[in-house]
């Protein structure tokens, strides 16, 4: 059976001399297919088919998995390869979604996350840690870990103090009632306007705030510790991306 779609290509792993297994987001989920030969410069496959590339694929079912019979590229986000920081978030990004494993409407909301994530990452015009918080909470709030960012759980206060966001509870306390709780305040108002920003927004709004730096660490520890509690598994590729991030 043949099928086109659309998709990026999230991992690419040589196989032989010059064949590839192409792991590609697509808007129906995340399928495997062979790509032979697609490393070979003179190859019809060549520029579709590496790592973060956005084609239009024609597939063919196997038993196994998908052969590439048909690639044209879209996008190849050149950006990302000229850049260590942004080439090393764009393989976390492609690791988480891989994780969550999307289908129907959520790999079609995922690919969509993606792609505007890439597209940031490779005009390198936003913080990568601004670029990783936002990726982290809103690709959570599209598979089931939506935080409830609306207001104080005790006393639903809005706005106007300190507030501490609870990752094991996904939920807001403001700080009066934090400190009741035993609990440290842990996000600025600047911090938790940015946070409702990445959640709540449309979809080409989700990078589009600014924040100073201590409000931005804020943002970036909050949202780190709270992918940690929702994935339960440690990413592969967070460990180096730690160690250049700026």
């Amino acid at each position: 059976m043949q099928k086109t779609t659309e998709g990026l290509v999230l991992r690419a792993t040589k196989t032989g001399e010059a064949d590839q297994i192409l792991s590609i987001l697509t808007p129906e989920g995340i399928v495997s297919a062979a790509a032979k030969g697609s490393l070979r410069l003179k190859n019809k496959l060549f520029s579709a088919c590496g790592l973060f590339c956005y084609s239009e694929f024609t597939l063919f079912e196997g038993k196994t998995m998908y052969s590439v019979d048909e690639a044209s590229v879209k996008n190849v986000f050149f950006g990302l390869h000229q850049d260590i920081t942004a080439m090393a978030l764009a393989m976390y990004c492609s690791e988480i979604a891989s994780t969550l494993a999307p289908a129907d409407e959520e790999a079609a909301a995922q690919l969509r996350l993606l792609l505007n994530t890439f597209f940031v990452l490779s005009q390198q015009n936003k913080p990568p840690r601004l670029v990783k918080a936002a990726y982290e909470l809103r690709t959570l709030s599209q598979v089931g870990f939506m935080p409830d960012l609306v207001a104080c759980t005790d006393c639903a206060r809005y706005d106007g103090t300190p507030f501490c966001f609870d990752v094991e509870g996904a939920r807001l306390f403001c700080a009066e009632c934090a400190a009741k709780r035993g609990l440290a305040v842990n996000l600025s108002p600047a911090a938790l306007a940015a946070m409702r920003h990445i959640v709540y927004s449309d979809d080409k709004k989700i990078f589009a705030f600014t924040l100073g730096e201590e409000a931005l660490a804020q943002l970036s520890l909050a949202a780190g510790q709270y992918t940690a509690v929702c994935l339960d598994k440690p990413m592969k590729t967070l460990s180096f991306l730690e160690t250049i991030l700026t």
